[in-house]
Order: C-alpha cells, then structure tokens, then sequence
C-alpha cells in the first residue's frame, strides 16, 4: 500500500477521490462496483504500477468523491462521463478501462459509445446489457431480487445501515466463495466508506436511476470493438454462469474469457493473484 498515493479531480461539477500508482506510459481506470470503493483495487493497483499509471477512482456518491443529491445523478452515462473526464485528467486521450459490477456496467458502455477512449477493455462478473437480457432465467431474476427491493425510498438504507452495518458485511461475506475471506481488518476499511454522509443513499441511486433501462429496456446491441478481456468467478451467487454465456457474440474485436472456478463476485480480491497474471499478460499484447 506505501506506492499508493491519493488526491481528488474536478471532473465537471463533481469532484473525484482517487488512488494512484505508478508512472508509466499507458493509463489505466479500475472501476469499482456496489458497494465498495477504490479499495477493493489494492492488489492491482500494486501488481501493474511497475509498468503503468494505475487510478482506481472512488466513483460519483462512494466513499470521499462528491454524492450528488438525485438518482438521476447516477445515471450510466453520468459515470461514462466522469470516466472520460478522468483520463482527460491525467493528460491521455486513451484508457485501459478495467471494470467490476457497476464499474463494469460502465466499461461495456464506454467501449460501446466512445472505442476511441479504450485501449482494451476488461469486464469482471457483468456481462454487457444486451447478453443480460438475452440470457435472463428465472433463476437470476430470483437471484436479482434485491434489485427491486433497492428502488424503496429510504427503507434499505435503513436496514443496511443497523446494527453497524451487519446486513451489508453479511452480503459480502455470503457473496464470497469463502464466507472468512474478509477480514475485520477489511471490513472495517468498507465500513469507513459506508459511514460517509448519504454514501448509502448514493450507492443504492445506481440501482435505482439504471436497473430497469440497463436490464429490461430491449434495444439493439452495439458490437464492442476494442479488445476485451472478460473474467469470470464462476461461485458468484449474485450473477449465475448461465447468465454470462456467449458474451463473445457481442464483441467485434480480439476478445478472451477466463472463468476462476473457486472465486466468488469479488473476484480480484479473491483471486487476486490469477487476476494480476491475467491482467498483465492481456495488458501487454
């Protein structure tokens, strides 16, 4: 952790927390998801700075960037262009944008809308909208439950704050392949995030401002056509296999898929040292 430094940028009208590391040529933007922050990057952040700049950015509404008031603030297209603003930042036209959960819900749409911004592409656990929604089960829309619950005004932020969050450290635990991966040294630095004023508010305004046009709006799909990477921890409780099939229908360019059999949702945590390897060898051809 002693190679990570941290400061704050002015994208627009919100200002971004970040972690950095390294000074390389090439840039690249680790998004996080629900409901963590720049934190769960700590492992790559460290592996790649050797050989590149690596930003693990708090998104809008975590942890210490700005939370802005309204779930239309947290619309995909807003945090595509705080992404944007990110690598304009930090003086490059171009990003290896790496994303997990919401993160990676933004990734597939900054490939989609602006391939010129993404150098490659790597997406973990989400697949991109469109293979969502052709591949929807029962059996994940059960598993997808607390999507719904999550649109209530006020009630889950109740609950999920009880009991010095118990419900959320609960959810991170069960969404591990090892329930006693986390340690209370880790779930203390999550409950840090998650004490910050309206923090729990903003995080849920992610579910509630995209779910219902991410997931069930059918459109036409828009071929990705920058090289993609897609991995997968296939004891993932929250997205099934069988809701990540056939995501190369959806890409136009060199695209690679590996699937981690023990890891679980918080993948480059939990495989954090098979995440590094595959990052760095998919990084550097």
């Amino acid at each position: 952790m002693s190679q990570i430094q941290f400061d704050y940028a002015q994208i627009g009208g919100v200002k971004l927390h970040y972690a950095k590391a390294g000074d390389g040529d090439k840039l690249i933007l680790l998004l996080h998801g629900f409901p963590e922050f720049w934190y769960s990057w700590r492992h790559q952040l460290a592996a790649l700075s050797d050989e590149y700049t690596v930003v693990a950015p708090d998104l809008r509404g975590y942890n210490w960037s700005d939370k802005p008031p309204r779930a239309g603030d947290y619309k995909i297209e807003k945090i595509v262009d705080d992404v944007l603003g990110l690598i304009r930042h930090f003086g490059r036209e171009q990003a290896a944008i790496v994303g997990h959960d919401w993160g990676a819900a933004a990734a597939w749409s900054i490939a989609e809308n602006y391939p010129e911004a993404v150098w490659k592409l790597v997406c973990l656990q989400i697949p991109p909208p469109s293979v969502w929604q052709k591949n929807l089960s029962f059996r994940q829309a059960l598993a997808s439950w607390y999507m719904l619950f999550f649109q209530i005004p006020r009630l889950p932020e109740l609950i999920m704050s009880r009991n010095n969050f118990a419900h959320i450290e609960q959810s991170l635990r069960n969404l591990s392949a090892d329930p006693f991966f986390f340690s209370d040294e880790e779930i203390a630095k999550y409950k840090e995030s998650w004490r910050e004023p309206r923090a729990l508010t903003a995080a849920l305004n992610y579910y509630r401002a995209n779910v219902f046009e991410m997931l069930f709006n059918r459109r036409e799909p828009v071929k990705i056509k920058v090289p993609t990477l897609f991995i997968y921890g296939e004891k993932d409780a929250a997205v099934l296999p069988e809701t990540v099939l056939n995501i190369k229908e959806a890409i136009d360019a060199h695209y690679e898929e590996v699937r981690i059999p023990a890891g679980g949702h918080w993948v480059q945590q939990e495989a954090a040292e098979a995440v590094n390897d595959l990052l760095r060898e998919f990084l550097a051809d």
